[in-house]
């Protein structure tokens, strides 16, 4: 339920604001560590355009991919978007495996989905060579993604709140790719040496992640929560 799952207890990842210019950003940050960015756009007009009513209105007819949330999430699941909203968009079952778990979380149809994405502003850093590519997600308390790597890319959260876990390419963490990011939190993460523990940090409407290339990383929805990641390929 909202408000159950926890926050983390101080943020270890590095924050920046409107005033990091792009060469700061490439010396200190996009090869080498994650930031958080503060007020480096304005999407309140994407925000209203993000509601429950107002998404429904726009897509409740159309399908949406679901993924399996684990590590390998192979297995797909189309459905119509509105009875994602309101019949599988629930709080994380503790006791559910994440192949179990159907979670919507990029697999967008640009076709449908293109006009809203248009009113989005993406975050004003790219890494040179690279092209962006959105992936939009909504998703129940207590749900989330574990540990996985990729590219570098932002995620930026537009509703609710986004808890992340993240650690350096050369340290591997310890999880089981079938479980989920709420058990790993309550079974695995108290075990830990401080020495252990990843990089984490809660995201707030208006906050971008950064995360650099083959950092691993895990997510967890403190509330239902809608958001947006730029990945850069």
């Amino acid at each position: 339920l909202p408000g159950t799952v926890p926050e983390e207890p101080r943020c270890t990842v590095e924050r920046a604001d409107a005033s990091l210019t792009y060469s700061l950003f490439l010396q200190r940050f996009a090869f080498s560590r994650p930031v958080i960015l503060g007020g480096v756009t304005d999407n309140s007009a994407f925000r209203a355009l993000c509601s429950r009513e107002k998404l429904l209105a726009a897509f409740g007819p159309f399908p949406v991919r679901l993924s399996t949330a684990n590590t390998y999430s192979y297995r797909k699941v189309d459905v119509p978007f509105q009875e994602y909203v309101e019949h599988l968009l629930k709080p994380q079952d503790p006791a559910r495996l994440g192949s179990d778990t159907l979670y919507f979380f990029g697999d967008n149809n640009f076709t449908e989905w293109g006009p809203l994405f248009q009113h989005y502003v993406p975050p004003p850093f790219r890494i040179p060579g690279t092209s962006p590519a959105y992936s939009f997600g909504i998703a129940g308390s207590g749900s989330g993604v574990p540990f996985h790597w990729h590219g570098p890319g932002f995620s930026e959260v537009i509703f609710g709140r986004k808890r992340w876990f993240l650690y350096p390419p050369d340290k591997t963490p310890h999880f089981h790719p079938n479980e989920t990011t709420l058990a790993w939190l309550q079974h695995t993460y108290p075990t830990l040496p401080p020495a252990q523990r990843p990089l984490e940090c809660t995201l707030r409407p208006g906050e971008v992640l950064y995360f650099p290339d083959r950092w691993w990383h895990a997510t967890l929805n403190l509330d239902t929560s809608v958001f947006i990641s730029t990945f850069l390929g």
